[in-house]
């Protein structure tokens, strides 16, 4: 299954009009949440800005303090991406640059594991989102209204038919909403 799962502000950006995304900074509950989402993948995809912005759980040693940040640290490095750029040459860590059409890798990505695979970018899941290839949409829905800035949904030509299937709040403020697309055959 691809996995598309960010932080979003309650009117759906991912990021503000300068690019900060400060607002999406989780609790300790909840970030040890995402160390059990981020665990249980068997890859991800990502676009440069989100492989640069994750870079520095490889490369910092002071994310390491507590437990849970140790541990998502060692779960991260250990994940195997896929970066996708225009500029980038090289990547580090259990990395590699895509040479494939998204389709392509999500196609690779998927049939290298067992597990789940994670997507992230806005451009990248967009693009997932247009060919259909995202099965479930994740979202953690802060209490926050930044009227602008970077969508977490796209521009969509047609509308994509969702089921709610999980939600839980983090400490009455954070709002985890969990959907997986419909498909009719």
């Amino acid at each position: 299954m691809l996995i598309y799962s960010m932080g979003v502000s309650a009117d759906g950006f991912i990021a503000d009009d300068e690019g900060g995304f400060d607002f999406t900074a989780p609790s300790d509950k909840q970030f040890r949440f995402q160390v059990a989402q981020v665990g249980s993948l068997g890859g991800y995809l990502l676009g440069r800005r989100l492989y640069e912005t994750m870079q520095v759980w490889e490369t910092d040693p002071s994310l390491r303090g507590p437990a849970s940040r140790a541990a998502f640290a060692d779960i991260w490095t250990a994940l195997p991406k896929v970066v996708f750029s225009r500029t980038l040459r090289a990547v580090e860590g259990n990395a590699r640059l895509a040479t494939g059409s998204v389709a392509e890798e999500v196609e690779a990505a998927l049939a290298s594991t067992d597990k789940d695979v994670s997507i992230g970018g806005a451009d990248l899941a967009a693009e997932a989102i247009a060919l259909d290839l995202v099965d479930e949409y994740r979202l953690f829905r802060y209490p926050i209204v930044i009227g602008g800035g970077t969508r977490y949904w796209p521009s969509l030509s047609q509308a994509i038919p969702l089921s709610l299937v999980g939600t839980r709040t983090f400490g009455g403020r954070v709002v985890f909403e969990q959907y997986r697309r419909l498909r009719y055959q």
